[in-house]
């Protein structure tokens, strides 16, 4: 059961009004659907838009925020709930422990580390919980292209390739989420196989 969701994105709203837009349909569409809304705990940029779309839909939003960025004042001071913790290593761990699943929409290096690592720790069995990225007017091609070419080279394989979703639309990403069934974890590879 999805009851609450993990949202990556940027703290910026990046150059085309289309990514505010997508970050706002997507915090009003989780409150509409009773699925919490944990993030980063910023005020600012798509994080800031995503929580206050859910808040004004009426949905419950987590933040999760280090001290030292609280400290610069671009932490959001009218959420559900507020945790402040020392480290980005915390706030991470913290931000996948409160998910069912993990939707990035656009946005910057931050973004990329933080739904990498959590596809990784899917192809690890550290985790069996739903991922994807919100596609967004073309934002997630390029990488997609990038992450084909590593299965085609490689260094990736298909299996673990087709752990993350990828949808341009949220409801149809949330569809995936709810009928979500974790693949078995394959077994690091030997000598042999590498």
């Amino acid at each position: 059961m999805l009851r609450s969701v993990t949202v990556f994105c940027g703290s910026n709203h990046g150059f085309e009004a289309i990514y505010t837009s997508a970050a706002r349909e997507l915090g009003a569409l989780l409150a509409r659907s009773g699925i919490s809304v944990v993030y980063g705990g910023g005020s600012v940029g798509l994080m800031g838009e995503l929580a206050d779309s859910a808040l004004a839909a009426g949905g419950e939003v987590i933040g999760i925020i280090p001290r030292a960025l609280w400290e610069r004042e671009v932490g959001h001071r009218a959420l559900s709930k507020l945790h402040v913790v020392e480290t980005m290593h915390a706030r991470k761990e913290m931000m996948a422990s409160l998910a069912d699943g993990f939707i990035a929409l656009p946005g910057g290096l931050g973004t990329l580390e933080e739904i990498f690592e959590i596809w990784t720790w899917a192809q690890l069995g550290i985790h069996r919980k739903p991922l994807g990225f919100l596609e967004v007017d073309g934002f997630w091609s390029p990488l997609m292209q990038f992450l084909d070419r590593s299965v085609t080279a490689g260094f990736l394989r298909p299996q673990h390739r087709a752990i993350a979703f990828v949808e341009g639309n949220a409801e149809a990403l949330l569809q995936r989420f709810a009928a979500y069934e974790a693949p078995n974890v394959q077994k690091w590879m030997t000598k042999e196989e590498a």
